[in-house]
């Protein structure tokens, strides 16, 4: 929005046209989004506690989260909003990626806000149906792929990009639609289950946001990514703004949602940033590399596959629970530990992610 305003007053001042630099207006974008959590987030915490929108824990989980029963959640729509803002204000709303990102989020974040109120406004224990929240999901992801398929403007645009290797691209033609809709879809539900400590997946997330935004910088400008080797989508870079405020909006939250929380995102918020890591690292054409920076995420979904399948087939937990984070707390680890080393390995996977960028 701010974008059209400085094109104008440009004529008049060329000092203005320094909100034609991307980075510029990414940090502007960041600083935005950082401000309206910080600013905003004490009066959302009180509204929430005074309608008594709190948490329910599970009594058959670690005993320590029982002191949690009742904190305010639904947090994620405070997120949510600061990107949206953050973003609008920014970006380049000429651009098409812009858009696309930014509704897959706020999607998302529609299918997380129906649940968490019926769950916790209308004391309905199971919120959306696992069935009706797949559904829905399905729906906003396939309408996303598709449309990314409908418009893509080179054969790179939907081909499969494999880290490491120079040459090695996969001309993925329809099925584009398929790895699409399974990213969004995965990343979304991935980031929802490791969301259950104080802080825990706010900050991985942050750091997948700020490395796939450098992603999305170098493969919006031809000549850094002829140079390293990596795809060139016309206009992604633009997408780089949208990172930025996720990074500002989630630094913002975890002040509040630092150990010991004040505030839970809920699914509100898990399901949307989850969405949005997956669409981001789409059209950026880097879903291999959102796997490898986002491996916490990918670690806790897992935990959770495995567990269940092996209940259903031998009878037998291969975790004392899962997501993976319980079973670290059950085995005597204090919660802050587990959530400060959950963030150093994803520390660990981003910056292997970005060497991607010159390991080929």
């Amino acid at each position: 929005m701010l974008v059209f305003l400085a094109e104008l007053l440009t004529h008049y001042y060329s000092g203005f046209n320094v909100f034609s630099y991307l980075t510029l207006r990414t940090i502007l974008g960041l600083l935005t989004a950082l401000f309206i959590a910080l600013l905003v987030g004490p009066a959302m915490i009180r509204r929430l506690s005074y309608y008594q929108i709190g948490q329910f824990v599970r009594q058959d989980g670690p005993q320590s989260h029982l002191s949690k029963a009742g904190t305010p959640t639904m947090g994620g729509a405070l997120i949510l909003v600061a990107i949206a803002v953050a973003t609008l204000l920014w970006a380049d709303l000429r651009n098409e990626y812009v858009w696309i990102v930014l509704l897959v989020m706020l999607a998302f974040g529609a299918i997380g806000w129906v649940d968490d109120y019926r769950k916790l406004v209308k004391k309905q224990s199971k919120g959306l149906s696992a069935k009706e929240k797949y559904f829905w999901q399905s729906v906003a992801g396939l309408i996303a792929a598709v449309l990314l398929y409908l418009t893509a403007k080179t054969p790179v645009s939907t081909a499969l990009i494999v880290p490491f290797f120079k040459n090695v691209v996969i001309e993925l033609g329809p099925w584009f639609i398929l790895l699409a809709y399974l990213t969004v879809v995965g990343s979304s539900n991935a980031v929802n289950l490791t969301d259950g400590l104080d802080g825990l997946a706010i900050m991985p997330t942050v750091m997948v946001a700020g490395g796939l935004g450098v992603f999305a910088y170098l493969s919006g400008n031809a000549i850094f990514a002829n140079y390293l080797g990596i795809p060139y989508v016309s206009g992604v870079g633009e997408v780089m703004v949208f990172c930025g405020a996720i990074f500002g909006a989630g630094l913002g939250f975890l002040w509040f949602n630092a150990y010991p929380a004040q505030v839970f995102m809920g699914d509100v918020g898990a399901l949307a940033l989850g969405a949005a890591l997956g669409i981001v690292a789409v059209v950026v054409r880097q879903e291999i590399v959102l796997v490898i920076m986002g491996g916490v995420f990918v670690m806790e979904t897992v935990s959770v596959i495995l567990q269940v399948g092996s209940f259903k087939l031998t009878g037998r937990r291969i975790f004392r629970m899962a997501p993976l984070h319980h079973h670290f707390e059950l085995k005597g680890w204090p919660e802050p530990r587990v959530i400060v080393r959950f963030w150093i390995v994803t520390v660990v996977l981003v910056m292997i992610g970005l060497s991607t960028l010159k390991i080929r």
